[in-house]
């Protein structure tokens, strides 16, 4: 697709966020979604030489915190939805495209909001070309291509304490070997944080069928699964 030099979109792209939305296989078509863009255009534009109207401009909106746009003078509860860690992804977006004060109640974007999924999916998918890079979009960010796990990347940015991980880790050890080994346990001593972070939450979310793990996980908060990470990331063989 070609982009232009300047196109527009309204105050409807910025969403707190609805879960179960718009997920990798999901997203849509960008020929289809410039053409729902149209609907945004006395508000926002989006491309190269974009600028700020009503709304701000949309240029890299995924992965962006609300209100956080430098130089927009953004709604006192824009600003406050982005202060609590609102953060633009397609899930977030969707469920503020499909209904704007459901998200930010107080937002000053008239905007109705778009009914049909499929209009929603098409546009996010437009404007997910006007990232920085695409390619660059964090995995655990919807809308990236090849993703097999949609955790909000704020958990995944999350740095554990792996002394407070050691501590945490006792009930852990009952089945698996801190040496690493795997008799007929999966070993998870030196595992990449990321994944023992994506595998920990699809057990707390109930993704991955197992009920003990599920119980187990579903004990821990954020930051005890981070530390966990920590702590078995540098655990020595």
């Amino acid at each position: 697709m070609t982009r232009k030099l300047v196109t527009f979109l309204p105050a409807a792209l910025f969403a707190l966020c609805a879960a179960g939305a718009v997920g990798a296989e999901d997203i849509g078509d960008a020929e289809a979604g410039a053409k729902v863009f149209k609907k945004c255009a006395a508000c926002h534009q989006v491309g190269i030489g974009a600028v700020d109207k009503v709304g701000p401009h949309l240029n890299g909106v995924f992965g962006s915190a609300a209100g956080g746009h430098e130089g927009y003078r953004y709604s006192k509860s824009m600003v406050s939805a982005g202060e609590d860690g609102l953060v633009w992804t397609a899930e977030t977006l969707d469920a503020f495209l499909e209904k704007p004060k459901s998200v930010v109640p107080k937002t000053r974007m008239s905007f109705r909001g778009l009914k049909k999924p499929e209009d929603r999916a098409n546009l996010l998918a437009y404007l997910r070309t006007f990232s920085d890079n695409p390619a660059d979009i964090p995995e655990a960010e919807p809308t990236a291509v090849g993703t097999d796990h949609d955790l909000d990347p704020a958990i995944l940015a999350l740095e554990g304490d792996p002394d407070y991980g050691e501590y945490l880790a006792s009930e852990c050890l009952t089945c698996h070997q801190s040496d690493g080994t795997s008799d007929g346990i999966p070993s998870i001593t030196l595992w990449e944080t990321e994944d023992f972070v994506v595998a920990m939450h699809a057990y707390k979310r109930k993704i991955r069928p197992h009920p003990v793990m599920q119980m187990l996980a579903g004990r821990l908060n954020d930051e005890e699964i981070a530390a966990l990470a920590a702590y078995f990331k540098t655990l020595e063989e």
